[in-house]
C-alpha cells in the first residue's frame, strides 16, 4: 500500500517508462533484493544471510523523505527480483514508481505488516500516518517475520533456511526490546522527555514510556516555523528539560536555534547526543546494522537524561 501526496508524472516515471518501452536484458545474476532503506537491508541480510544480493538505495545518513531518485535507482529497481519499501510515505518522493513497478515486480511494503491500530497517526484526520515503525521493536518484529514469509513463498527451495535464520534473528531482537525496556526504566519518570529535531521517535516512545517531542512532524519535507521553536523553547523553561538531540539525517539548524532561544532566557540546555532516525551508521560499525543503531540511541538517551 501506498501513501503518495505528490502528483503522478515525475521524470523519474518518466524515465521509467521510456526504458520499459524499449524492454531490458541482463545476464544470469545472483538472485537481487532490493530495499529503500539500510535498516530494511540490515533486515533481510540476517533473513537469506549470504544466499541472496541485498542492496539498499539509501546509505548512512540519508533522509528518506526527501530522497530524489536518480536515473541509477531507477536501473536498480527495474534490475531487481524483489523490491521492499518501507511504505506509509516514508519514501514519498518515490511512490509514483514504486506503485509502477508493483504492476510487473514482486514489491512489497514492509508496513503492510502491522494492522492499522498499531500505526500512530498525526492528527485525527487519521490521514498523515508516521512512518518510524522500526522504534518499536516488538513492531519490527512482526515487520521481519513479515518479510521473511514473503520470501519463503519466492524461493521455496531456500525456505526452511530462511525460518531458521528469522528465528534466530527474532531471538536477538526480543533480547534487544528487553534491554531497552530495562534501562529506558532507569530514567526517573519526570526527566523521560525527548525532544528531537522530527517526530521520528513516536513508537519508541509508545513502546518504551518516553515522552517524544518532535520541532518539525512525522516528515522532514515539512520545516519548521517560529511557532515551533518557540513552543519548544517553552516546554523546555516550564518543565527544566536538561537535554535535546540532534539526528544524524536531519539538519541540525533548527534545534540549535531552541539552544539559542533558551540561551535568551538564561537558561542552559544540553545538547544530548546525536540520534540515528531514518538511517543506520557507517557499514562495519555497531551502529551500521539495526540493532547497533537502536542500542546506540538508548544508551545515548539514557546518559543525556539520567
Amino acid at each position: 500500500m501506498i501513501y503518495s501526496k505528490y502528483k503522478k508524472g515525475t521524470w523519474v516515471v518518466a524515465f521509467y517508462l521510456i526504458l520499459s518501452s524499449f524492454g531490458t536484458t541482463r545476464p544470469n545474476t545472483k538472485f537481487t533484493i532490493l530495499t529503500t532503506t539500510g535498516i530494511l537491508a540490515d533486515a533481510i541480510k540476517n533473513i537469506v544471510k549470504e544466499d541472496a544480493n541485498v542492496v539498499s538505495l539509501m546509505g548512512p545518513g540519508i533522509d528518506p523523505h526527501i530522497y530524489q531518485t536518480t536515473q541509477n535507482d531507477v536501473q536498480k529497481l527495474m534490475n531487481a527480483d524483489i523490491i521492499v519499501y518501507n511504505g506509509l510515505y516514508l519514501e514519498g518522493k518515490m511512490s509514483d514508481l514504486l506503485e509502477k513497478l508493483s504492476q510487473t515486480k514482486k514489491v512489497y511494503a514492509a508496513s503492510d505488516a502491522l494492522d492499522k491500530k498499531q500505526l500512530i497517526y498525526e492528527d485525527v484526520s487519521l490521514i498523515d500516518i508516521d512512518p518510524h515503525i522500526w522504534f518499536d521493536v516488538n513492531l519490527w518484529k512482526q515487520v521481519v517475520g513479515f518479510i521473511s514469509q514473503k520470501l519463503q513463498e519466492e524461493k521455496p527451495e531456500s525456505a526452511a533456511y530462511y525460518k531458521d535464520n528469522t528465528v534466530a534473528y527474532l531471538d536477538k531482537l526480543e533480547l534487544l526490546n528487553q534491554e531497552i525496556t530495562s534501562k529506558i526504566q532507569s530514567i526517573p519518570e519526570k526527566q523521560r522527555v525527548l525532544i528531537t529535531a522530527h517526530d521520528a521517535f513516536g513508537y519508541f516512545g509508545r513502546a518504551y514510556n518516553i515522552e517524544v517531542v518532535g520541532l518539525q512532524g512525522i516528515s522532514t519535507a515539512s520545516e519548521c516555523g517560529l511557532k515551533d521553536i518557540q513552543r519548544v523553547i517553552q516546554l523546555i523553561i516550564e518543565r527544566n528539560i536538561k537535554a535535546v538531540f540532534f539526528e544524524t539525517s536531519v539538519s541540525d539548524k533548527s534545534m540549535r536555534a531552541v539552544l539559542e532561544g533558551c540561551a535568551g532566557y538564561k537558561r542552559e540546555v544540553a545538547i544530548g547526543g546525536y540520534l540515528y532516525s531514518d538511517a543506520l551508521g557507517a557499514p562495519n560499525t555497531p551502529e551500521g546494522t539495526y540493532c547497533g543503531m537502536i542500542r546506540a540511541n538508548m544508551i545515548t538517551i539514557v546518559n543525556a537524561l539520567k
